[in-house]
């Protein structure tokens, strides 16, 4: 079976029987014309993808005095990449590059590969335009993960003696530095939680943005929920890959008590873990809007990212970058407030009660509350848009998706 399959419509499982792909000689019965023959080229690739550097014809070239096959229904987005839509791309722009002016938008991104800007836009237009089903969803799972995260740190940290660095005792240092870790697990695994259900819900948003349509609440919670363990899985497999890295590499160093066996252990973990999270960045889309398993969602993303590491890790660290400005610019101001009007200032700091008192906590979870309410879907979209977009450039899925989109005869020759 290919295992580049169609867009699957939100809300269904394709099937191979789903797909309307013309077997390979055989031809076709819609408006007498014959349907070009299939490709015999590797299956793990759909049929359409292009010769490097350029934009090529998904079909035969049907003669002059051909006329055009009859449009076909929409049916979906599970139709296989292979199947031939007719014609030719439309691409005044010449050989090698998709004109501008001729790639249909009817949802927030053009159809076509996508640019830098393309994706960030995209990403905020869907915010902007689709709000009232974004914001609901990111505020509730961001102010759960907040309130939840004040407490452990207000109940946790409570009870840590609050003497000076310079004055613990070695019982003391070790006390404090366990309930600190704890807390930071406790607040990661709300973190990851709260992350995986809205991944979940705005893939869904965003699948149906791309097309123009809207999506409820209620319809992306529909949509997602039959996934959602199975990326819950995909999350803590790739959580407890990290790990085990980490432990192979750098506690042995640790343990021996060689710092320098450590450090070089940590030099290697370190770009190690960025490589994979890279390859296994597209997984998740994957996962949520092809309805495949974990390892055939890995197994895609990896596909889908080889060759074009370099340019998705850019992007990637650039929406890390402009999400990491926004938080500060958010948070910042709150946490002033909570530390200098109700935390006791800069004295809370240096003795360390400013991190188990309420106006500090509730501050600091207040800006971050609507910090992660604007980042979520900002880091969520720009994920889905480059999966959307290497499937464009890989796998012709712009024809898939102008179909359910309604758009006829999309791609063809003066179409």
């Amino acid at each position: 079976m290919n295992d580049s399959p169609g867009w699957a419509t939100p809300g269904s499982s394709p099937s191979d029987d789903d797909r309307q792909a013309t077997p390979a000689g055989r031809p076709a019965t819609d408006g007498g014309a014959q349907q070009p023959q299939q490709p015999t080229g590797d299956p793990k690739w759909s049929a359409e993808q292009p010769p490097p550097g350029q934009w090529s014809s998904p079909g035969a070239t049907p003669p002059a005095d051909t006329p055009p096959p009859a449009a076909q229904p929409a049916a979906g987005w599970g139709q296989q990449p292979g199947t031939s839509y007719g014609g030719q791309y439309s691409y005044p722009g010449g050989p090698g590059q998709w004109g501008r002016a001729a790639a249909a938008k009817p949802g927030v991104i053009p159809l076509r590969p996508l640019g830098l800007g393309e994706i960030l836009d995209g990403s905020v237009a869907t915010m902007r335009t689709h709000w009232r089903s974004v914001v609901p969803i990111t505020l509730v799972v961001a102010t759960v993960i907040q309130v939840i995260s004040v407490l452990v740190q207000k109940f946790m940290l409570s009870d840590l003696p609050l003497s000076s660095t310079e004055d613990m005792t070695a019982e003391e240092a070790i006390d404090s530095l366990g309930s600190t870790l704890a807390v930071s697990v406790v607040n990661q695994f709300i973190q990851v939680l709260g992350t995986i259900v809205v991944t979940a819900m705005l893939t869904m948003i965003f699948s149906r943005a791309i097309l123009g349509q809207h999506s409820s609440v209620s319809d992306a919670w529909r949509d997602a929920r039959p996934q959602l363990l199975r990326l819950a899985g995909l999350t803590l497999l790739l959580a407890l890959g990290i790990i085990l890295l980490g432990a192979v590499l750098v506690l042995p160093g640790a343990l021996a008590g060689s710092v320098g066996l450590a450090v070089v252990g940590f030099v290697a973990w370190l770009p190690l873990i960025i490589w994979l999270g890279i390859k296994f960045s597209l997984a998740s889309p994957a996962l949520m809007l092809e309805k495949s398993t974990v390892f055939k969602a890995f197994a895609r993303s990896s596909k889908l990212v080889g060759g074009s590491w370099w340019r998705i890790f850019g992007i990637t660290v650039l929406t890390s970058l402009i999400a990491f400005m926004v938080a500060l610019m958010v948070v910042a101001p709150f946490q002033m407030i909570g530390l200098f009007a109700f935390g006791g200032g800069i004295d809370s700091l240096e003795d360390g009660s400013a991190q188990s008192a309420w106006g500090p906590l509730i501050f600091s979870g207040i800006g971050l509350i609507i910090a992660q309410t604007i980042i979520m879907p900002i880091q969520s979209g720009v994920t889905v848009l480059l999966y959307v977009d290497q499937r464009i450039r890989r796998e012709g899925l712009d024809l898939e998706l102008a179909r359910a989109a309604g758009i006829e005869n999309y791609g063809t020759t003066g179409g």
